[in-house]
């Protein structure tokens, strides 16, 4: 199969940060992006369950604080703390350590905790710790279930709601929630720092992310599938798009091993 690198980008990251690369710690990943992610780029790591994002996202993360001494930050609105370190434990990563180093930070915010602060204080915290490498896990889950706050000036219903009105996506509408994505990513995009959003992947071709729209907003999309075909290999994944790079558009092999995950080359 001829690889056939994307020629052209949707839109460019700063010249000097798409030319520094950050090495993902995945083995065989990097070089399908030209030897790591851009500098400072946001990017989506979407799949259906069990595909192997978290995976993905912490081997990312370890790599980081064991191999580069960058200070990580797991937001995670879906798992506890302590379930992540078990998960990590499987692959020989030893996350309790690097978190006395302060090396790695993991913050675990249940549901009924996200407020209209949230992000902000996602802020703060990477700003605080000098936070290099950070993922979100995940979008999917914030997107349905954080409050949406906005001022009664925005809102045509104004003269028959209070000044102090929280409104979910529901109410709001699909506009709303768009809104929230584009301004939630553009925020991370803001730091220094380089972010990997986990997003449930569209039960339709139409689109790629469930929400429809962060596909489009983040700088990288990497989608990771699984297929149960009775073979050596039952998940893939492709870069489906990475800004200010070139980046292999084939289907490649995923091995979940005893030391995380593998991209392999296709055979030719």
């Amino acid at each position: 199969m001829k690889k056939r690198p994307i020629e052209k980008a949707e839109k460019s990251l700063n010249k000097t940060q798409a030319n520094l690369r950050v090495k993902t710690g995945i083995p065989g990943f990097d070089d399908l992006v030209q030897g790591g992610f851009p500098l400072n780029s946001s990017i989506l790591i979407c799949g259906g369950p069990g595909t192997g994002k978290t995976i993905f996202c912490l081997q990312f993360l370890v790599a980081g604080a064991q191999e580069n001494k960058e200070k990580s930050l797991y937001v995670t609105f879906e798992q506890r703390a302590e379930a992540l370190r078990e998960q990590a434990k499987q692959f020989g990563w030893d996350l309790s350590s690097l978190e006395k180093q302060g090396q790695l930070h993991i913050i675990s915010i249940p549901l009924e905790k996200i407020t209209e602060k949230t992000i902000k204080d996602i802020q703060q915290i990477v700003k605080k710790e000098g936070i290099k490498r950070l993922v979100i896990d995940s979008l999917s889950t914030l997107v349905v279930n954080a409050p949406i706050y906005t001022t009664p000036s925005e809102l045509a219903v104004k003269d028959v709601m209070g000044e102090n009105i929280i409104f979910s996506p529901p109410i709001i509408g699909d506009f709303i929630v768009k809104r929230f994505i584009y301004s939630f990513i553009e925020q991370l995009r803001a730091l220094d720092c380089t972010s990997l959003l986990i997003s449930e992947a569209s039960q339709s071709g139409e689109y790629i992310s469930r929400d429809t729209l962060s596909e489009f907003v983040c700088d990288g999309v990497v989608l990771i599938t699984f297929e149960s075909l009775g073979g050596e290999f039952s998940r893939s994944l492709i870069v489906r798009k990475m800004r200010s790079t070139k980046n292999d558009e084939d289907v490649h092999p995923v091995e979940i091993s005893e030391k995380g995950i593998i991209v392999h080359q296709i055979e030719k």
